[in-house]
């Protein structure tokens, strides 16, 4: 098993007397130079992807600002659990994260109008909604595998392919490390809950020698660069986003199932200016705010068709199930299963 560590993007380090400091990988200020109001959003998703939304938003809205903090799923999770450093919106792919701050009391409700015009399966009470709806676990097969090899379109012929192939696939094969990333273990944790291949999978790619990234956006530079010839697990919407038939792979939404995870907004208990935050979250509801999401920052809105249209997506349920998963010694012994499935002779 190898590691491949990114490098991060404008490290640094927020930090607060009580609470231990956090990693981010990027921050950016939007609007005015000196906005008279500023909301802090902190998120998982990368930040040129919601630029143009954020832009669209202030547009509206002159004279406030918007400051952008990028971290990771935990980092984000540990960052309004340990308190500090003040957020008035949180978006992550990290549902189960996402759910957890909302079961523990440390989010505010959000007006009842503006959620119950979600549908149902988007949202949770009055405290979590999500803005975006996307595929994950799709696999990003470099161009590289045309030469000769038939493109897997379920798990099976996934393992059969790289089971048949060892030489071809070692050390180019990558998938998410659970362990670092909440998004990671997230997807990984209700693969093995939907399918019993999972761990075959897991074996096969951890005697291939495995690379570990915590994040999509290295993986689908990876597969671009040619170092790896497959990504496991990888978010749909970031691989399409860049480009992929132009860039040398392609998507492929294994046919067996493909999980299809909600991006979710909440406003944090500790949030400074609450009002705004709500303005902004209902901006990204919006039949604007959806569109812009759609069509200029790339991930799918939030749109009920698209499970009919495409039977093999699956909805992670966005639901105190999830908390299951986060019990400790659940997590533990899922995580230990899962190293001993990497390290292999």
């Amino acid at each position: 098993m190898r590691y491949a560590v990114a490098a991060l993007v404008g490290l640094g380090l927020l930090c607060a007397s009580g609470a231990r400091a956090f990693e981010i990988e990027g921050e950016r200020s939007f609007g005015a130079e000196a906005p008279a109001r500023v909301i802090e959003l902190l998120s998982t998703t990368d930040i040129e992807v919601l630029s143009p939304v954020i832009e669209a938003f202030l547009a509206r809205n002159p004279g406030i600002g918007v400051h952008y903090t990028l971290a990771s799923s935990q980092e984000t999770y540990a960052a309004v659990v340990e308190g500090g450093a003040d957020f008035d919106v949180v978006i992550s792919s990290a549902m189960d994260l996402q759910m957890k701050l909302a079961n523990d009391g440390l989010v505010q409700a959000l007006p009842e109008d503006l959620v119950a015009a979600r549908p149902y399966w988007s949202r949770w009470r009055n405290l979590l909604v999500a803005v975006a709806q996307e595929p994950v676990t799709v696999l990003l097969a470099n161009s590289a595998l045309a030469g000769g090899l038939a493109v897997p379109r379920t798990r099976r012929d996934l393992i059969a392919l790289l089971r048949d192939n060892p030489e071809r696939f070692r050390g180019r094969v990558g998938t998410y490390d659970p362990a670092v990333s909440g998004a990671g273990y997230l997807f990984a944790a209700q693969d093995a809950r939907l399918s019993d291949t999972f761990w075959r999978l897991a074996e096969v790619m951890g005697r291939l020698d495995a690379k570990l990234y915590c994040c999509s956006g290295d993986m689908i530079a990876a597969v671009r660069r040619g170092d790896l010839l497959m990504a496991y697990n990888v978010l749909g919407s970031y691989a399409a986003a860049k480009g992929s038939g132009a860039q040398g792979y392609q998507v492929i939404e294994l046919e067996d199932f493909t999980l299809t995870l909600l991006r979710t907004a909440l406003v944090p208990k500790a949030a400074h200016n609450p009002d705004l935050a709500v303005e902004f979250v209902a901006f990204l509801l919006s039949r604007e705010g959806q569109g812009l999401i759609a069509d200029a920052a790339g991930l799918p809105a939030i749109e009920a068709e698209a499970f009919v249209a495409k039977p093999h997506l699956s909805p992670i349920r966005l639901d105190p199930g999830l908390l299951a998963q986060l019990d400790q010694l659940t997590r533990q012994r899922f995580l230990e299963e899962w190293r001993a499935a990497m390290d292999q002779p």
